[in-house]
Order: C-alpha cells, then sequence, then structure tokens
C-alpha cells in the first residue's frame, strides 16, 4: 500500500507550516523493505547501519552502534606445557606470562579473565578441577610474578565444554588443552588474544 502526503494539506489541517514535508510516495509495503530493522544487541542502532555488534548491554554508542570503550578480542598464541596430572607452571614457560603482564601494562584500565580448557581425556569432574587450577595458577603468576593487580584477573575452568576440536586424536586433544586471556576494557581495538596450551 502507498501513502502520498501533501504539504498544503496538512499544513492547512494543522495550522502550521511542515517543515521539510514532501509530495514523495513512502512505500509501506514489507515486501519491499531492503535494510534490516532489527536491533540484535539492543542497543539502540538498527542491524542496517550497525558496525560494532554485540555491544555491552547499556553500553553508550554512537550511531554507528559503536562505544568510546568496547571489549576487543586479542589473539596470540603462548605455549605451556604441564606435567601429566600438574597445574604447575615451569619456570622455562614464565615468559609467557610475562608477555601478557607486558600488555596490560601499557593499558592500565584493562582486565583479563584466564580461562581453563581441557581435552576430553578423563571424567568431566576431573577436568573441571584441572582447567580450575591452572587458570588460577597462571592468574596468580601473573599477579605474584609481574606486579598485575588482583583485581584486574579473574580465573575460571571450563573443563572439556568449550572444544575447539571435539575429535579424540592427539592432535585434537592438543588443541583443547588451553588456557585463554581474554583481555577487556581496552580503548582502541587491538587484534590479539592469548591461548596458552597445556599438554593434559
Amino acid at each position: 500500500m502507498k501513502h502520498v502526503i501533501k504539504c498544503s494539506l496538512v499544513a492547512a489541517a494543522l495550522g502550521f507550516v511542515l517543515a521539510g514535508c514532501s509530495n514523495n510516495i513512502v512505500s509501506m509495503d514489507n515486501n519491499h523493505q531492503v535494510n534490516d530493522l532489527r536491533d540484535l544487541d539492543h542497543d539502540g542502532v538498527i542491524e542496517a547501519r550497525e558496525q560494532c555488534a554485540k555491544s555491552a548491554v547499556g553500553a553508550e554508542v554512537d550511531n554507528n552502534g559503536c562505544g568510546s570503550q568496547s571489549e576487543y578480542i586479542v589473539r596470540r598464541d603462548l605455549h605451556i606445557n604441564f606435567a601429566n596430572d600438574s597445574a604447575v607452571v615451569e619456570p622455562q614457560y614464565q615468559g609467557q606470562i610475562a608477555k601478557l603482564a607486558d600488555f596490560m601494562k601499557q593499558y592500565p584500565a584493562s582486565k583479563v579473565m584466564i580461562e581453563g580448557h581441557t581435552s576430553k581425556a578423563g571424567s568431566n569432574d576431573y577436568n573441571m578441577v584441572l582447567s580450575q587450577r591452572r587458570a588460577e595458577n597462571v592468574a596468580t603468576d601473573l599477579e605474584h610474578q609481574f606486579g598485575i593487580s588482583a583485581n584486574r584477573i579473574k580465573a575460571i575452568g571450563y573443563g572439556y565444554t568449550h572444544l575447539l576440536d571435539t575429535g579424540m586424536s592427539e592432535e585434537a586433544n592438543q588443541k583443547n588443552r588451553r588456557i585463554v586471556a581474554s583481555v577487556s576494557g581496552l580503548d582502541r581495538k587491538i587484534n590479539y588474544k592469548w591461548n596458552i596450551y597445556a599438554n593434559s
């Protein structure tokens, strides 16, 4: 269905001049709607104009859906091998955590979530505990060895609930045995995310 609005008729009926009015035909037919009018991240900006998807709920955003500060993904692989049934971070791997600490010192407002992940080998309960211990040990080293405040660090173990590879091969197990350090609170986009891989 199409509607035509004429300025003269509207102005006469309402008793005032309607600025910017025209005789353009506006289509109300949904079949002709080509823009995505949904707001999937509930930030008040439609998808057709969205440039920063998945905004944090309640965050202030501009007309493109972007905030002045956003949680950006940071990607870098750090390899730490743990002994069998151990969550001890051996001294030779401290340099890997030092890189993360140095990065966080460059951005004093940043925080980090240390996420522990395991392969499917072993029971769910065992892997949950193991992944939590490893995450906590990396977090402890980050604090005590490299001076990052505890209130900037959180640790959580996911066991094998977030698998990268659902296979049971050794290659799949190696992919899944990891610690991910996800840094947030950055004031600009940086393309890094830390993945610290373990042996079991």
